[in-house]
């Protein structure tokens, strides 16, 4: 019998009462990835469901409350340009926003801003409330469902079914999850929300392979017991870049709240190491493998015993609490180390602590089973995204979230799948890194994990995405045509710049003097005197007479790819030697086993990666140069004998 759509068996026909629904696709989880997931798969058109183990995770920011930062910041602008949702929800709930090496040149310019964590999550749970074709389903899924190696639907705790021709895991750190500080572990997700413990057992039944991660968090404390007279003050930015391409920058003006700077000491130091053998991480009760670039401070103080002092961030965590986080000493020493140890640092000398800092364990799979696109190579129809394939961080969540997401949605329209490469965007870098490369700890995104960083900038994002944004369905016509619009402002200025001619008459001498920069003997285009490192397109508005009246963006695109003309030339060559690889292909389903000369190892990581393209298996470790040539010398003699 079928009412409103549920299924409801007789009961002669069922051996437990259970509910039966169906959707186009599921995705499991709601944090950072999973909110990207469900959204691109609803504004698509498809029938989503979006499953968490409580309502009230939603976009949860269980550790720092931050949004964006060094290569994290390129992410969010990448996802917004794709037609993603994070960079739009921290412009709304953001409390300071400060664009971070400013001092260094474009490419490596990253937008951090501080969120009021309880709104970021209300938010963005309005926003997944209010989205047509999609519903949020507050349950825990403990199974997949599969037909041969097809996936078919989910399974709950409750034994309720959900039919589905594709879905996304996202479960962040919540996979048998246990918290633990000292002598205590508590057997929870973060916040001391509810754990997801069945959904493990299913995937290794289905021969999925599972990796032990960790990571950590600092203790949360109360503003009113911090000495700030101790600390730095550290202030926003006057002038707010927001991170989506789609906000008004003048809408987000505002009065900021200050973030402040102290240091731990020697004393701080000594208390960590009396007291290493009652930390978790160094007695063996955490098995799980921690982030390398996120360390905790006994971490720190251990690897680095030659430095004096750690940096100790204090961030707020909103409007509406006095909890301060404070970041760069996560731990999981037990509470009276914590207590004894905070209380050295100048300013924290009164602290008290709100929360306990503590490390989490979970599971999470090795990401070397799933295909670029981020489906599984065993599973058809499974994909996958966020924390869930060994990485670290909201923004490295939300980015393959979004692709997962993406991907399903393509696979259940019948339309050709989405990769990004590593020339395209740093998504591709994450991506291409996660699924290529033996991880064996918490991946973070960095700026120099780019090869093409120079190209990749933060500041045009939309120029490399929009177009792909667009042409999945997720970018619309309107902001489509201000970036059409954008990209011939942009030529147009550059072509004028390069034909104007300015003499050396007075005027121009007397500016450049002023500006330290050698006069000139003759003429000269404003293009030319752009590149000079003294100079730029907005200084350079002194004298010429002639120049429109252009957006903030597109006036930075036309400094910057004049000023950086030869770097940016130099980097497109070596992009067009890495397309050639890339677009060498590769049989999914070819045993390398069969090419004569290639290496044993080479032979054994190829046939367990299966790479798509020669590029790919160039970057998969343990594959060397030498095994590419005879790899490319046996493809092309096979091509020729056909």
């Amino acid at each position: 019998m079928t009412f409103w759509g549920v299924t409801i068996k007789r009961k002669e026909e069922r051996n437990m009462p259970h509910l039966e629904e169906t959707y186009d696709i599921a995705v499991v989880g709601a944090g950072h990835a999973g909110c990207e997931a469900a959204l691109a798969c609803a504004r698509l058109g498809l029938e989503t469901i979006l499953f968490t183990v409580s309502i009230d995770s939603i976009a949860l920011m269980p550790c720092n409350p931050n949004i964006g930062g060094s290569s994290k910041g390129h992410l969010v602008r990448e996802l917004d340009a794709l037609g993603g949702e994070m960079g739009k929800n921290i412009d709304k709930t953001f409390i300071q926003s400060k664009m971070l090496n400013e001092s260094k040149g474009p490419a490596v310019h990253s937008l951090r801003a501080q969120a009021d964590k309880q709104d970021y999550s209300r938010e963005m749970r309005k926003t997944l409330e209010n989205t047509d074709h999609l519903t949020v389903r507050q349950a825990e899924v403990s199974e997949i469902i599969t037909e041969g190696n097809r996936l078919t639907g989910v399974k709950t705790f409750s034994g309720a079914v959900y039919h589905c021709k594709a879905a996304v895991l996202a479960t962040g750190t919540y996979l048998k999850a246990r918290c633990i500080y000292g002598d205590v572990s508590n057997p929870t997700g973060p916040n001391g929300l509810q754990a997801a413990n069945h959904l493990t057992d299913s995937l290794v039944a289905h021969g999925i392979e599972m990796f032990r991660f960790k990571t950590g968090t600092p203790a949360r404390v109360d503003k009113r017991s911090i000495d700030f007279s101790k600390m730095e003050e550290q202030f926003g930015d006057k002038r707010i870049v927001p991170f989506s391409f789609s906000t008004d920058p003048e809408s987000i003006q505002k009065d900021q709240v200050s973030c402040w700077l102290t240091y731990t000491n020697e004393k701080t130091h000594e208390i960590i190491r009396e007291n290493l053998d009652r930390s978790p991480l160094f007695s063996g009760v955490i098995e799980g493998t921690g982030p390398r670039y996120c360390p905790s401070i006994e971490d720190k103080v251990v690897k680095f015993p030659d430095k004096p002092r750690h940096q100790v961030f204090v961030e707020p965590e909103g409007l509406y609490t006095n909890e301060m986080y404070l970041g760069g000493m996560s731990s999981s020493l037990p509470e009276d180390v914590q207590y004894a140890m905070y209380r050295t640092v100048p300013g924290l000398e009164n602290v008290k602590i709100v929360r306990n800092a503590y490390a989490i364990e979970y599971d999470c799979i090795n990401s070397r089973q799933l295909k670029a696109t981020l489906e599984f190579k065993k599973i058809e129809g499974l994909f996958s995204g966020g924390q869930f394939n060994g990485s670290s961080g909201y923004e490295e969540a939300a980015v393959q979230g979004f692709m997962a997401g993406v991907n399903a949605a393509m696979k259940v329209l019948g339309r050709e799948p989405y990769v990004l490469d590593r020339s395209q965007a740093y998504i591709g870098v994450l991506i291409d890194d996660l699924v290529t490369k033996e991880n064996h700890e918490p991946y973070r995104m960095m700026t120099s994990r780019a090869e093409y960083r120079l190209l990749l900038r933060q500041d045009n994002a939309d120029l490399r995405l929009m177009k792909i944004g667009h042409e999945i369905g997720l970018v619309d016509d309107k902001t489509y045509e201000r970036l059409l619009w954008k990209e011939k402002a942009i030529d147009e200025e550059i072509q004028r710049l390069e034909r104007t001619t300015i003499g050396a008459n007075e005027r121009v001498q007397e500016f450049l003097s002023r500006k330290n920069s050698t006069l000139l003997k003759s003429g000269s285009t404003l293009a030319e005197l752009l590149k000079r490192p003294e100079l730029d397109y907005f200084v350079l508005a002194e004298i010429d007479d002639k120049r429109p009246d252009l957006p903030y963006d597109v006036a930075e695109q036309v400094n910057i790819n004049i000023k950086y003309e030869g770097y940016i030339k130099r980097q497109k060559q070596q992009v067009a030697q890495f397309k050639k690889l890339e677009g060498k292909k590769l049989d999914m389903d070819f045993d390398y086993s069969t090419v004569p000369s290639l290496r044993r190892e080479a032979v054994q990581k190829l046939n367990l990666y299966k790479p798509m393209n020669i590029g790919q298996a160039s970057r998969i470790s343990g594959v060397s140069p030498a095994d590419i040539s005879v790899l490319l010398i046996y493809l092309e003699h096979r091509r020729s004998a056909r």
